[in-house]
């Protein structure tokens, strides 16, 4: 079942292409065939512009943890044979600071739907029943509307395929790795939690390149999108942790 042939998300999807397309109709004295991508380049940093202060919220969640981390510690320390009784510890305290353990999840989730209307947009050949003509659009060669995986495995791959997806990939395991050396966790003593242990830091560290693997799979105008975000999140993030450091730990 196509869910966007619901007419309220059949609506929606209709308005953001003819959002897009007009958007790309002005910017192409500037970019020529490129323009789409332009386009897609400026709706996000729109959106990021637009989640500033949920930004600025999801520093302050940050460091309110980071306050907190102490308190937690000496809650599983003292619970941690009664694990309902430190559910119920720990909720109390989050209240008591008027924080939530999923505060600054948002922009995430926020960005979501914006992901999932380009992701759509570049792969349906139609939209509202009429050709979408965005598929036609294209950035130094590259196809928008294709993913490095279908252009590999479609035997469509051209050399623009691969330098403009390269390009992408590499910019986003770059700002993947200056963010992991920034923002490394750190082991913190008398911490015996599993997500204090060698393993789950690890992994946390490796999450930060799996925008990067995401983005060979979906279409090209989606990849833009995510390689534009993490550079804005980086920013971001290393501006508002200055501004809301957080407290530092006890290193082991």
């Amino acid at each position: 079942m196509d869910p966007f042939a619901f007419p309220p998300l059949a609506a929606l999807l209709n308005a953001a292409y003819g959002a897009l397309v007009g958007l790309s109709t002005l910017l192409e004295p500037l970019a020529g065939a490129s323009a789409a991508a332009l386009a897609v380049v400026l709706v996000t940093l729109l959106v990021r512009a637009l989640l500033i202060p949920v930004g600025i919220s999801q520093a302050k969640a940050e460091q309110t943890r980071s306050r907190l981390a102490p308190k937690l510690r000496e809650l599983q320390r003292r619970h941690k044979k009664n694990p309902e009784r430190l559910q119920k510890e720990t909720l109390a305290l989050y209240r008591e600071e008027n924080t939530s353990p999923f505060a600054g999840m948002l922009p995430v989730l926020a960005q979501a739907p914006v992901i999932g209307i380009l992701y759509t947009l570049f792969i349906r050949t139609d939209i509202a029943g009429h050709a979408n003509d965005l598929l036609a659009h294209d950035l130094f060669g590259a196809p928008l509307g294709t993913s490095l995986v279908s252009a590999i495995f479609g035997g469509t791959a051209t050399a623009s395929t691969w330098l403009v997806f390269g390009a992408l990939l590499l910019v986003m395991i770059a700002v993947a790795e200056v963010t992991r050396r920034v923002f490394r966790p750190t082991p913190v003593e008398g911490d015996d939690s599993p997500m204090n242990s060698p393993t789950m830091l690890r992994i946390a560290s490796a999450l930060h390149y799996l925008t990067a693997v995401f983005a060979v799979f979906v279409p090209l105008a989606a990849a833009l999108y995510l390689t534009v975000t993490v550079i804005w999140t980086l920013v971001q993030r290393v501006i508002l942790r200055r501004r809301f450091p957080l407290a530092v730990p006890v290193r082991a």
